[in-house]
């Protein structure tokens, strides 16, 4: 089933969870215990984040150099086909233009089709490391628009239907001058035919409901998804707003400050601040809450068993 047929004919808020591709080494058997403990809640899909392929540069005998490309985790298309496989879960694989040509992504919506997969969220992805800005593929896509284009070409000449969701910066993109910018480029990409959006982690719930109201503003009337992470240690006060460009409310930052070294305490605290939020978003209306687990299950659960 379609993500945005799941999103309209569902008649109370739900819980859509997001997953990260094990590292080599880790067996099917593995991934699909980690997944387990959520399917008590019966959610309605699972995302698989997609990370492209790094470079490394090894060392030859002769001194010189050679370039080497490393793929450190399994593909989102392939953990998508096991869960499904498994639960008989719809799936959610993201797509990034970063390291892609245009074949490349139609070989995989080809994939995508072959197993039955009708959901896809298109992102433009990171830059590699040591990158300054990202870095396009020669023959591939620059930005995330012009992939669900593609996806919409792709379609048309292959008969093939997929939901395409796409993603959003409450508080802007850390590349975007200004958020009114941000949100025109947000547009490109339902102008395209993006059916629904999924925003960045927030912990301030006024930020998401100021960035809802704008959106709407300027056109952007498909369904807007908000997305949670509950903070789990007292680095992320640090860690998060350096690598997602976001603020941390101060309520928050100084109750984990004064939890000290206490771990569990800032766990507890981390965890009842999403279902704060979740409580919040629910009460005004919001379709879904998509959750970043980030490899975690037992703070996920508690929210899920407290909110939905």
């Amino acid at each position: 089933m379609k993500v945005i047929d799941i999103i309209n004919s569902s008649s109370k808020p739900y819980a859509s969870l997001e997953i990260v591709p094990p590292l080599n080494g880790i067996t099917k058997d593995q991934l699909l215990e980690t997944v387990k403990p959520f399917m008590e809640f019966d959610p309605k899909y699972m995302n698989v984040t997609c990370h492209r392929d790094e470079v490394e540069f090894v060392r030859k005998a002769d001194g010189s150099y050679a370039r080497r490309t490393v793929r450190n985790r399994v593909s989102a298309v392939t953990v998508c086909a096991a869960i499904m496989a498994k639960y008989g879960l719809e799936t959610v694989p993201h797509m990034i233009c970063g390291g892609a040509s245009i074949d490349d992504i139609q070989g995989e919506l080809h994939e995508l089709a072959f197993l039955g997969i009708q959901n896809v969220l298109a992102l433009r992805g990171d830059s590699l490391t040591g990158e300054k800005r990202f870095t396009p593929h020669p023959e591939g896509y620059a930005h995330a628009d012009e992939l669900v284009a593609g996806i919409r070409e792709f379609e048309a000449q292959y008969g093939s239907q997929f939901s395409i969701g796409v993603g959003a910066y409450p508080e802007k993109h850390f590349e975007a001058p200004n958020l009114e910018t941000d949100i025109a480029n947000l547009k490109k990409k339902v102008d395209a035919g993006a059916d629904y959006i999924i925003t960045q982690m927030f912990f301030d719930n006024q930020v998401f409901y100021d960035f809802e109201k704008k959106c709407r503003e300027a056109g952007i009337m498909v369904p807007i998804i908000p997305g949670i992470k509950p903070l789990s240690t007292a680095r992320q006060i640090g860690l998060l707003p350096e690598s997602f460009s976001l603020d941390i409310p101060v309520e928050l930052t100084e109750a984990v400050r004064d939890a000290g070294d206490d771990k569990e305490a800032v766990y507890r605290i981390g965890t009842e601040w999403s279902i704060a939020q979740c409580k919040d978003l629910i009460a005004h209306g919001v379709p879904a809450i998509h959750l970043y687990t980030m490899g975690k299950t037992k703070n996920i659960v508690e929210i899920m068993k407290e909110c939905f």
